[in-house]
């Protein structure tokens, strides 16, 4: 009985570490890299989150959209792209690396992911061309040299199912190398007709410790998905409400959409010394995308009685190839000058990417649809003549590359933070008449931190970004070449982790200044008949944003988050517009959001309950209609069993009927998740 009792007793503090010990950390990652060198978030002069594993994993998160409602300032736009602090955003980093294999359509997967981080603001001095609003950093999962292994099955409704493994630890007796497997499947389908979604990754990595200073670490990933029927949205009216069921559905049965990426990724890490080391890293990938659909047109009124009710559409084949190479090198030094002490961070990258599109899109003969009756499969693309369609290609290339050099100085409790980056672009597109960008541009970054206490900070920021303009705004026939668009930002914020690290509360305010936006200039007398441009747009956006992560008691955590963001036109040319604009506001951009999130531990039956919620205010499709904005909610129940444990889940708990963003009033808006309930059992060994 002793005996027994000792091993019930060894079972109960392993239950009791795996359910609790996430809870403890707050879910915080207390170092990063994506200020360009290893630092805690608490010493960088710029909002700053990170989404871990752990609250990935608690949260049952799949994608990118699933993590949303965790960042203040970041709501959904389109497919994977964001609004970011008012600014529509769709570039996105590995390792601090460019090459986004998910593209056009795809939704990033979160299987291969450790965690995610959003750092806020332009972050062109350290990263180079980039949108104003920030930037999202994917933190790959790499090798380890501890054995680990998990296995997940799922179901639920809407004819959910999936399953996933991972397999991780050392390959030989020394443990001089590391190995990395993992699968990951799931099928489900979404609340509207004809929609199925199939996501299929595999995901695997190598670390060979070459030296005892000398570490190489090579991975290879691959991914498919097919996503029939989350190409476009439904109709909406003025007032932001469908104009059909939100089971309705511009495609039909046949209409496919098939996506598929592989990325292969090497990193070499080497210590020169305890103060200097450096890294070289590569990444390439290829996305490749191939749908045939019905493409949704103008709705129309064909009885007069002022009630939209057919969808007229057209047929559309589509293939999309894109081929990305980036290498970078980046090297850190720490050193003392006096009572200074200075950690150094310089470096460059290069980056090519090819983007090429192969498009035709048929009208004579594709049937329309109804909003309100609507019938399926009477036809198919196979029904339609390809030659009698419009035709469009693009082959666009991207070149850019930079060099930079950063110097943080910690004096006390003073840190101080400044830097610069060159940086050299040069893109084209032969198939639409060579039209080109190129030139050149400086970004600086500077920033101080005052710190009262070692575990509060109070800081102030000034940083810069740019974007190239497109290759179609440079040619002399409409007024160019053009600088680049133009971005700067002014922070100041607040962090802290007090009560020995119970309460860490963030606040932030910011204003971002984004000019020199190409648009069409009426004062300026056509050439030729064409229409002249000069960039004349500017555009403000202003917010403030909150956060809060609180150990309430030994088993209740909390997280919560809160934004506000105005942006709009702040200059323009008389009489036009600028793109993506809306009577001088901007499109999927909420004045206000919020999200919540709290786990509370139930230790003597080794449990777990999780509630959370999420809020998006009103905000304008780009066809000017305004949308309303909702509130939804979701729970889970996770109980341990031994070595595994189960978790249910729910989604949209009260089943509101809601968009998430919107295109115009041809592609409408996307429908937000019906109520869906699924359970996982995950298995872990080690």
């Amino acid at each position: 009985m002793a005996q027994s009792g000792a091993e019930n007793g060894v079972e109960e503090r392993e239950q009791d570490i795996l359910v609790t010990a996430r809870a403890q950390k707050l879910y915080r990652a207390d170092q990063t890299d994506i200020g360009r060198a290893p630092a805690d978030p608490l010493d960088m002069p710029q909002s700053v989150q990170i989404v871990t594993a752990d609250l990935i994993r608690d949260q049952g998160a799949r994608d990118i959209t699933d993590l949303y409602r965790n960042i203040a300032g970041v709501s959904a736009s389109q497919y994977a792209t964001v609004t970011y602090r008012g600014f529509r955003q769709d570039g996105t980093f590995y390792d601090g690396l460019r090459g986004d294999p998910f593209q056009g359509f795809a939704v990033p997967s979160l299987f291969s992911i450790d965690r995610v981080e959003f750092l806020k603001g332009p972050v062109g001095m350290l990263y180079g061309a980039s949108a104003p609003g920030g930037m999202i950093n994917y933190v790959t999962k790499k090798p380890s040299d501890r054995f680990d292994a998990s296995l997940r099955g799922i179901a639920g409704n809407r004819d959910r199912y999936g399953a996933s493994g991972e397999i991780t630890g050392p390959l030989d007796g020394n443990g001089a190398v590391a190995g990395r497997a993992g699968v990951f499947y799931e099928s489900l389908n979404t609340v509207q007709t004809n929609s199925r979604s199939q996501s299929l990754m595999l995901d695997g990595g190598l670390t060979t410790q070459l030296t005892a200073a000398t570490k190489l670490t090579t991975q290879l990933t691959h991914f498919e998905q097919d996503l029939p029927g989350r190409l476009r949205g439904i109709p909406i009216a003025d007032d932001g409400n469908f104009l059909a069921k939100r089971t309705w559905n511009h495609l039909e049965p046949r209409d496919f959409s098939k996506l598929n990426g592989t990325v292969a990724q090497a990193r070499l890490d080497h210590r020169i010394s305890d103060a200097v080391s450096f890294n070289v890293a590569s990444r390439w990938f290829r996305y490749r995308e191939h749908q045939e659909y019905h493409e949704p047109r103008a709705v129309v009124d064909t009885d007069g009685d002022g009630i939209f009710d057919i969808v007229p559409r057209e047929y559309r084949s589509q293939r999309y190839d894109i081929i990305g190479l980036t290498v970078a090198g980046n090297l850190v030094a720490h050193f003392e000058t006096g009572p200074l002490r200075h950690t150094i961070a310089a470096g460059g990258d290069r980056y090519r990417q090819r983007s090429q599109l192969d498009s035709v899109a048929v009208r004579a003969g594709v049937p329309s649809l109804s909003l309100t009756n609507p019938v399926y499969g009477l036809t198919s693309g196979a029904d339609y003549d390809f030659t009698k369609g419009s035709a469009e290609l693009t082959d666009t290339r991207s070149h850019r590359y930079g060099v930079y050099a950063q110097d943080q100085i910690d004096i006390g409790s003073f840190i101080v933070v400044a830097g610069l980056r060159q940086d050299w672009f040069d893109d084209r597109d032969p198939a639409a008449g060579d039209d080109r960008t190129s030139g050149d541009r400086m970004s600086w970054r500077a920033g101080g931190i005052y710190k009262p206490i070692k575990t509060a900070s109070l800081y102030a920021s000034y940083s810069q970004s740019f974007e190239p303009q497109s290759p179609g705004n440079q040619s002399s026939s409409v007024g160019g070449a053009f600088d680049p668009v133009a971005s700067r930002q002014v922070e100041i914020g607040a962090k802290g982790e007090l009560l020995g690290g119970a309460l860490q509360p963030t606040i932030a305010l910011y204003r971002i200044v984004r000019r020199g936006i190409v648009q069409a200039d009426p004062d300026l007398a056509p050439v030729g008949g064409i229409e002249q441009l000069a960039p004349v747009g500017e555009v403000t956006s202003k917010g403030v944003e909150l956060t809060l992560a609180a150990d309430i008691t030994r088993d209740w955590v909390v997280t919560a988050n809160y934004a506000y963001n105005d942006a709009r036109i702040t200059d323009s040319a008389t009489g036009a517009a600028i793109d993506n604009s809306v009577g001088g506001r901007f499109p999927n951009a909420p004045r206000h959001q919020a999200g919540a999130w709290m786990r509370y531990q139930l230790r003597p039956i080794g449990a777990a309950l999780a509630l959370g919620g999420q809020y998006v205010g009103g905000q304008l499709a780009r066809g000017g209609a305004q949308m309303q904005g909702f509130t939804v909610f979701d729970g889970s129940i996770t109980k341990q069993l031994g070595f595994a444990e189960v978790m249910l889940r729910a989604e949209n708990i009260f089943d509101k009927r809601y968009a998430t963003s919107a295109f115009d009033s041809r592609r409408g808006a996307f429908v937000g998740r019906a109520r869906t309930a699924f359970v996982e059992l995950r298995a872990n060994f080690q």
